[in-house]
């Protein structure tokens, strides 16, 4: 039977940016028993007002120690980003670029790859490292989240081995084709295919908040609301 409030990936990413938060989502998840979703707090929007929200394409980073390594066994290692440029153009439309490995001072994304990524259609990008270029990407709407500023560059430093394949940030496991959410209060991850129940419960979870906040403003004990909408 088809959702009544959503038919595609489309009308659904803008029942997250439009209705939901991290912090309704979370809950959910844990009830649900998902309860170890949530990326580490240290990764952040570049702009507190950023909304990201699509489809995992993770891109899996190693350390490397020169700009070309033709000596070694894996060819990739040849190449001054490995397959970083390979992994940006193939990005689809509402993915999220997911990265990481390797060091985390790194600068894993900037300017150039974001105007790839937007010319691309995807919905974001989040890397477990750093961002480079933050006055030019002030100036875009693309979502952005990291660990944060750094202008050191990965090109002696890193190079990309792998992509469209599982990857782990902090104690979450991220498949290509996961559900990426994240705002100014953290990022969790839906696993694909558990997207249709975690919407309807916290759509749900909303509809309980508003009724139990009215209560509350009315004189009624926390005890008594928190136990008749279950939400303890």
């Amino acid at each position: 039977m088809m959702n009544p409030f959503w038919k595609n990936d489309e009308q659904l990413f803008a029942v997250f940016r439009q209705e939901l938060s991290t912090a309704i989502v979370g809950e959910v998840l844990d009830q649900m028993g998902l309860n170890a979703q949530f990326l580490p707090g240290c990764i952040r929007p570049l702009d507190p007002r950023m909304v990201v929200v699509g489809r995992a394409m993770p891109v899996l980073f190693a350390d490397c120690f020169e700009t070309f390594s033709p000596s070694g066994l894996n060819p990739v290692f040849a190449k001054p980003f490995g397959l970083m440029l390979e992994a940006l153009d193939d990005l689809r439309p509402m993915e999220v670029f997911v990265a990481t490995g390797g060091r985390s001072e790194l600068a894993m994304w900037s300017e150039l790859m974001t105007v790839r990524a937007v010319r691309l259609g995807a919905a974001g990008a989040l890397v477990d490292g750093c961002v480079r270029d933050t006055n030019a990407l002030s100036r875009f709407s693309f979502p952005i989240f990291s660990r944060g500023a750094f202008a050191q560059d990965q090109r002696t430093r890193g190079k990309v081995v792998d992509f469209r394949v599982a990857v782990q940030i902090g104690n979450v496991r991220v498949r290509p084709g996961d559900i990426i959410f994240g705002d100014h209060e953290g990022v969790c991850i839906l696993p694909q295919g558990s997207e249709g129940d975690v919407v309807e419960a916290a759509l749900q979870r909303l509809q309980k908040r508003a009724e139990a906040r009215r209560e509350l403003e009315s004189g009624s004990t926390a005890v008594e609301v928190f136990a008749k909408h279950n939400m303890i």
